[in-house]
């Protein structure tokens, strides 16, 4: 029989469902040497937050099939290292949808109606009623950013309480907007026009202070915050200077940039303030769902059935996989880039399999360009088996194509194009001989440039001096060039110019570079 070490403490229905199939071991709170020493026992593993799974553990986990974490971030398992091992790693990315969903809706009729100040005045044996007058949110403008599995449940609810929904959200298509009742907007105008915002994304480099003190001064003075996303989205310091300003009307928050809060500014606020300790997956409920969730997949693997929530590579063979690695690989580079190059909301994603690559098994290939393409907005959130799922729930529409006439690689090459608010953009790719993956087509622009981290994309028009003018720019601001490339159709037409930098671009730079004469447009890409 399977064996099962638990190593963090799961609900019991977790644990029921494992024992289905498998003898269950419950082994809280051991040491990483202690793990190390037993996991070789054992064909899966099944945690939560506290266990650390590191390299260590995984290579001495000569048996493990499947590590199961019962929640959302997989942050403390080494997923790359599992997937060398063939180790399959699963989470529960809905488990808590609905326990996030309902209590960003809570804390925003708690912070309406002054609930949580009330209770406490009440309880001190006091009648305030005229102290605690309240706001409906009947008829008002919620402001919903990111309209993933919890801000559309957000705004499904707040729609059904006769809220008008805007949305901005870059990677939702405007059909799906339209099926939630949302008006897609940017976020100058969401912030400007909404009576409520409630946060639904990750922290991210682009997401991180987003609520900043330059967007709270474009809100209004009735505007109230809700965020029970991710700590570090909103300046905390910026956000209590504009509640006690009264430049906004209050905020409702349960995640900090530092957990525990501390000593904050946001803690010496009053009744516009409500502040909860990151309780937005704590229900019985959800602890109920993420256990169940991860043991099923967990049984299931050991019954040799696919996982369904897998954030690595389930269901390929080992020689499969070897194969395609590197196409995979590749699909994800290409998927990333075409998502930064295109910019705003995708509508459709065309991705074309040419030459040799045509003859391969296509649905991973473009499932890794799909992958690529969400996850600069879903980040870990995205992964192989949920992909499409993702895509389609986004109204993402996907055409596969097959074209075994182009020969231009020997091992074929990938063709992805983005159609999308910002109109239509494209880049080519192919693996080399070495398998080292080379950028050969921009925009219908021929090119021969390998990927790297940091990348600057210009369009311009082909004339003397633009090149000079673009490294000098850069030099002024310290930035290094690591390589550079132009490609062009006709001479003195149109041209791309694709510079690989050791650096990324500072604030404001981006800007400066459009202004060149002859640039007409340019924009960064970043690949981890």
């Amino acid at each position: 029989m399977a064996k099962v070490l638990v190593s963090d403490s799961i609900d019991q229905s977790g644990i029921d469902v494992l024992s289905q199939v498998a003898q269950v071991d419950v082994k809280t709170g051991l040491p990483p040497e202690e793990l190390v020493k037993i996991i070789p026992n054992y064909d899966a593993l099944m945690l939560r937050s506290g266990t650390k799974v590191t390299k260590e553990v995984i290579e001495a986990g000569t048996q493990l099939k499947i590590i199961g974490r019962a929640g959302v971030g997989v942050d403390n398992i080494d997923v790359p290292a599992a997937t060398r091992q063939g180790i399959v790693v699963v989470n529960s990315p809905e488990g808590n949808t609905i326990a996030a969903a309902e209590h960003a809706l809570a804390m925003m009729l708690s912070l309406s109606r002054q609930i949580p100040d009330a209770n406490q005045s009440l309880k001190q044996g006091k009648w305030e009623r005229k102290r605690f007058m309240g706001s409906e949110v009947y008829k008002k403008t919620l402001g919903v950013v990111g309209l993933g599995k919890i801000g559309s449940h957000v705004a499904t609810v707040a729609r059904s309480m006769g809220m008008k929904i805007l949305a901005y959200d870059p990677f939702i298509s405007t059909e799906r907007a339209d099926q939630l009742g949302c008006r897609l907007v940017d976020l100058d105008l969401l912030f400007s026009e909404s009576d409520y915002i409630t946060l639904h994304i990750p922290k991210t480099p682009e997401t991180a202070n987003l609520i900043d003190a330059e967007a709270l001064a474009k809100m209004k003075p009735t505007t109230r915050i809700i965020n029970c996303a991710r700590g570090g989205i909103i300046d905390e310091s910026a956000l209590a200077s504009a509640i006690a300003e009264g430049k906004i009307a209050g905020a409702a928050i349960d995640v900090f940039a530092n957990e525990p809060l501390g000593e904050s500014p946001l803690t010496e606020l009053g009744s516009n303030l409500v502040l909860t300790p990151h309780l937005g997956a704590s229900t019985a409920e959800a602890q109920v769902n993420v256990a169940v969730d991860v043991a099923e997949q967990i049984r299931d693997v050991l019954l040799g059935l696919p996982a369904r929530s897998a954030v690595n590579i389930p269901g390929l063979n080992p020689d499969v996989m070897e194969k395609l690695r590197p196409y995979l690989q590749l699909a994800e580079t290409l998927g990333t880039m075409v998502a930064q190059v295109a910019g705003g909301r995708i509508e459709q994603l065309n991705i074309r399999l040419q030459g040799e690559l045509a003859s391969n098994n296509s649905q991973p290939i473009v499932v890794g360009a799909l992958k690529g393409l969400l996850s600069q907005a879903l980040r870990e959130r995205v992964n192989y088996v949920n992909a499409s799922i993702e895509a389609k729930e986004r109204g993402i529409r996907v055409i596969e194509t097959k074209d075994t006439s182009i020969r231009d690689y020997s091992g074929g090459s990938l063709h992805v194009e983005a159609k999308g608010a910002n109109g239509t953009h494209s880049v080519t790719g192919a693996l080399l001989g070495d398998g080292e993956i080379r950028i050969t087509n921009l925009d219908e622009f021929p090119i021969n440039v390998p990927p790297s981290e940091y990348m600057l994309f210009t369009l311009h028009r082909d004339m003397p001096g633009i090149i000079g003018k673009i490294g000098s720019l850069l030099g002024s601001y310290n930035v290094n060039i690591a390589s550079m490339q132009v490609g062009r159709k006709i001479v003195r037409g149109d041209a791309v110019m694709v510079l690989s930098l050791d650096d990324p671009l500072p604030e404001g730079i981006l800007n400066e570079i459009t202004k060149v004469a002859g640039i007409r447009d340019a924009y960064t890409v970043k690949l981890s």
